[in-house]
């Protein structure tokens, strides 16, 4: 297993921090890429997080933003190493190619025979979760969790279909963000999976999203707000739907956003610890002043989206059951949005599972209802387990509300609401 003092938090800069410096022209994007590179060869024949490192054409992309910046180009992700999700991520990176980004390889995915998705295999071999070898990272981006948790990035990009970022984020105490379904493009022809990214802070995901949807976060000021200060009453909603209208932007919208929790959405058992650690960083955000707990009626209770995901993922079969539970939970929480701006859940309902596989419980209870319904949702960390092993705290808000979900993170981690993998 790493060092984690060689290969945890500390081990690179921000996305920002290093953007910011070559910008300036205090570092070269080709010196942060090689050093990159070097923590990678030095680390992956261990972690096993990439399945392809592009060394000399990372190089010579790195070397390429260095000319871009000197003829004056203001590219937001100067120098940024980036490594993609699988062999064909590189495709959907695009826009953060063009924004200075450097990629820098192919992170490891599930192999054959894995029907689960919780495990990768990397290039060295099945890719471990960086915090305990014995245990998977979780997946199906395995690799893309991994190089960040363990410094060697500070961007993965990811995809998620039932929990796919959100789950291996938890695990590997990184922060995973899932847009709304359809808001970027998808080769998924269930239209149930979403782009995502993990990053090592929220602030680094904000950056990620200001590439890819062109739309501006700012910490503490988000778009709109639920609840009035002071009362228990919700703000105005927009005729036939369940979203707050919106203020003006640049607008500061004062905190706390109102927020509904729930250990299990209704319909999940989840392990009583993965339960408390969440509900533990649901109340450090409460006490830095960011949410408020409220209890909407009727309470947050769906039904298990288990049988509609498989349905819509398997060929042939009767969609009838889906588009029945996908309504009914839609209009809950429909309800639930109404009066509260976001819900929050633990990440996944157990801590990480061994290399031999998963037990009862799926990984998935607590996210793939998200997949379903397609609300933007984001994993915080939450703290550790007795066995060492990262726990999350799920941040579920309406459609189109990345930029509420990323303020409060955000403002979290700069009032220290925020437990760091």
């Amino acid at each position: 297993m790493p060092d984690s003092q060689e290969y945890g938090p500390r081990a690179t800069a921000s996305v920002e921090a290093i953007a910011s410096a070559v910008r300036g022209r205090r570092r070269r994007a080709v010196d942060v890429v090689a050093e990159a590179l070097e923590r990678i060869g030095r680390a992956d024949p261990e972690l096993c997080a990439f399945l392809e490192v592009w060394d000399e054409e990372a190089l010579r992309r790195a070397d390429g933003v260095d000319a871009r910046v000197a003829a004056g180009e203001r590219l937001p992700l100067a120098g940024v190493p980036v490594a993609v999700k699988g062999r064909h991520g590189l495709r959907a990176a695009q826009p953060l190619l063009a924004a200075g980004g450097v990629a820098v390889g192919a992170t490891s995915v599930p192999g054959p025979g894995t029907p689960w998705q919780t495990w990768g295999l990397g290039a060295h071999g099945r890719t471990v979760n960086p915090w305990r070898a014995d245990r998977t990272p979780g997946g199906s981006s395995a690799g893309a969790a991994v190089a960040v948790a363990a410094g060697l990035v500070p961007l993965a990009t990811g995809g998620d279909g039932a929990g796919s970022v959100r789950i291996p984020a938890a695990w590997c105490g990184t922060v995973g963000l899932k847009v709304t379904n359809g808001r970027l493009p998808s080769a998924d022809r269930t239209g149930l999976a979403a782009p995502g990214v993990l990053t090592r802070t929220a602030s680094d995901a904000a950056a990620w999203w200001r590439v890819m949807s062109g739309r501006p976060v700012a910490a503490g000021t988000p778009a709109a707000f639920p609840v009035a200060p002071g009362t228990s009453a919700p703000l105005p909603v927009a005729p036939g739907t369940s979203a707050p209208f919106p203020v003006a932007p640049g607008t500061p919208a004062p905190f706390p956003i109102a927020a509904c929790w729930s250990p299990d959405l209704g319909f999940a058992c989840p392990d009583p610890e993965p339960v408390a650690l969440a509900r533990t960083a649901a109340g450090r955000l409460v006490d830095t002043g960011l949410v408020r707990l409220v209890r909407p009626s009727p309470p947050a209770r769906l039904l298990d989206p288990a049988p509609a995901w498989l349905a819509l993922r398997t060929p042939g079969a009767d969609p009838a059951d889906a588009h029945r539970i996908r309504a009914e939970n839609d209009r809950r929480l429909n309800a639930l949005f109404a009066r509260a701006g976001l819900l929050l859940t633990p990440t996944a309902p157990t801590a990480p599972h061994g290399h031999d596989g998963p037990g009862e419980v799926y990984s998935t209870a607590l996210t793939w209802a998200f997949n379903v319904s397609g609300h933007p949702a984001l994993s915080l960390p939450a703290g550790f387990g007795a066995d060492g092993c990262p726990a999350g705290l799920q941040l579920v808000a309406p459609h189109g509300r990345e930029d509420l979900l990323l303020a409060v993170a955000t403002e979290a981690e700069r009032r220290g609401g925020t437990t760091t993998g």
